[in-house]
């Protein structure tokens, strides 16, 4: 089922992780896809591997006067621009009294100030055309607190609140706008370590589904929103973590799977 023919997306962060998984989706989905990231040769490796429309741009999402070029020159060689996912992001750990100004500043600008000028530049296509969809992508950090992740949880909780006032401000235009949460998932900034088998699962055991999420369902959610099947979503989240940000499992209260705790 092709639920993208004759869309053009662009998808930042797309070298790698759930970015490329994303873009590989919706090109099988019938999409133009355009990977940009500042990661040129594996970007365009992926962009090869793909095959067909798919095309790389190397973007610094922090690049207000790239983002421009970006957006022009998709127009301009596929005529449109119908859907954006603002992926791109990077994790940063660390107590907040040994965090130094310019690593938060560095958060915040590539997964806050990149969103915005993302949506910025892709409102101005759309609004053109009429249509359009940008999907954000947050994290359960944006529902919840982390110990040890002060600046990215304040960067996607501001992802999330970006939303869903560009929700009300582009929706007259016939701009859909939705976030899309991922809880951890089997990536590069997921499981750095490369963990495989049973220890990719440890720490999730108290995780309703008790597992690592894999990108391509990640993808999956940021496919479904982009779809017409979605056509009268705007301004929602959708929870993609196992259930995590539900709660935790209680290892010694009824429900909690056998051996939990021990």
């Amino acid at each position: 089922m092709a639920r993208l023919t004759g869309k053009v997306a662009i998808v930042t962060g797309a070298a790698q992780g759930m970015g490329a998984a994303t873009a590989r989706l919706f090109a099988a989905e019938g999409a133009k896809v355009v990977l940009c990231d500042i990661l040129e040769e594996a970007g365009q490796a992926t962009a090869a591997e793909i095959g067909g429309d798919a095309w790389f741009r190397k973007l610094d999402v922090r690049s207000d006067s790239e983002w421009e070029a970006v957006v022009a020159e998709t127009v301009e060689r596929f005529g449109q621009l119908d859907i954006l996912i603002n992926n791109a992001a990077i994790v940063h750990f660390s107590p907040i009294e040994a965090m130094p100004a310019e690593d938060i500043e560095r958060v915040l600008a590539i997964n806050v100030m990149g969103t915005m000028l993302g949506a910025k530049h892709a409102a101005r296509a759309m609004t053109a055309a009429g249509r359009g969809v940008i999907v954000n992508i947050s994290s359960v950090d944006g529902l919840r607190g982390c110990n040890g992740l002060s600046a990215y949880t304040a960067s996607k909780w501001a992802v999330r609140g970006l939303s869903k006032s560009l929700a009300f401000e582009l929706g007259p235009r016939g701009i859909r706008v939705c976030t899309v949460h991922p809880g951890g998932v089997n990536t590069q900034m997921g499981n750095p370590a490369g963990l495989e088998g049973d220890a990719l699962n440890v720490g999730y055991e108290r995780v309703p589904l008790q597992r690592i999420g894999e990108p391509e369902e990640i993808a999956r959610a940021s496919l479904f929103i982009a779809s017409d099947e979605a056509s009268y979503i705007s301004g929602a989240e959708l929870a993609v973590d196992g259930g995590w940000s539900a709660g935790y499992y209680q290892p010694f209260l009824p429900g909690a799977p056998a051996g939990l705790g021990k």
